[in-house]
């Protein structure tokens, strides 16, 4: 048992009531402190993976409406386009149209999944064996480097052969994908296989070389690649 005398002095070099109250030092500590710790289960992680892409079928001719809608939601979404003449009776006018008609990709964003499916003009999320498909991000950055480029790019129907070819220079180096002709031009075709969509872009030929073999497709563990036979056109 404590004396009555060791009790009171505790009280006065300790006093109890500060003692007892819950410590905020933590929670008031600024970022550029010494002491501060960032919080292992910080959304600024940079240990975290990149988060996948995925595909929405929508409605014939929504696609620009359901990006809006998920842009304004706060959804990130990508809808690439693609400028075509369109001739009318008494004009012809250059119009911006889907590259892959009644879809858009959409970054993330499946734990919402309800605001996503009740947006007017989505059908579905498209999907494998029940589950939202990732699309790989080297095929999206391959599309979105093609649009921003500037160079002409047009919906083309997805081969399942051709010659595996590299850009090596200019605004779109790096990319890959099948080398093809189309009216005396080259052109190469970029593909979603996921969707069984493909674009094509338009290259000069002294900017590529041959690939040995089909690229590696593989940046998602849940994706399937599909090894394609390359020969010359």
């Amino acid at each position: 048992m404590i004396p009555k005398d060791c009790k009171r002095l505790a009280e006065v070099d300790f006093p109890i009531a500060v003692v007892s109250k819950p410590s905020a030092r933590g929670k008031y500590i600024r970022e550029d402190h010494p002491s501060y710790i960032p919080s292992m289960n910080s959304q600024d992680d940079h240990f975290d993976s990149p988060i996948s892409w995925y595909a929405i079928y929508t409605r014939h001719q929504h696609e620009k409406t359901v990006s809006r809608i998920l842009t304004s939601k706060g959804f990130e979404t990508f809808l690439p386009l693609y400028s075509t003449a369109h001739n009318w009776k008494d004009r012809t006018k250059l119009v911006s149209l889907p590259l892959f008609p009644c879809y858009v990709l959409l970054k993330g964003g499946l734990e919402r999944r309800l605001d996503i499916l009740t947006t007017p003009g989505i059908h579905a999320l498209v999907s494998t064996a029940g589950q939202p498909a990732p699309i790989p991000h080297a095929d999206i950055e391959a599309i979105r480097r093609a649009v921003e480029s500037g160079a002409s790019v047009e919906p083309q129907p997805l081969l399942k052969c051709g010659e595996w070819v590299r850009i090596k220079c200019g605004p779109l180096a790096g990319i890959q994908g099948i080398l093809v002709r189309k009216k005396n031009l080259f052109r190469l075709v970029l593909s979603v296989e996921i969707l069984g969509k493909a674009a094509s872009v338009e290259i000069d030929a002294f900017l590529i070389e041959r690939l040995n073999c089909a690229p590696s497709r593989i940046d998602h563990p849940n994706y399937r690649s599909q090894t394609t036979q390359a020969y010359l056109a």
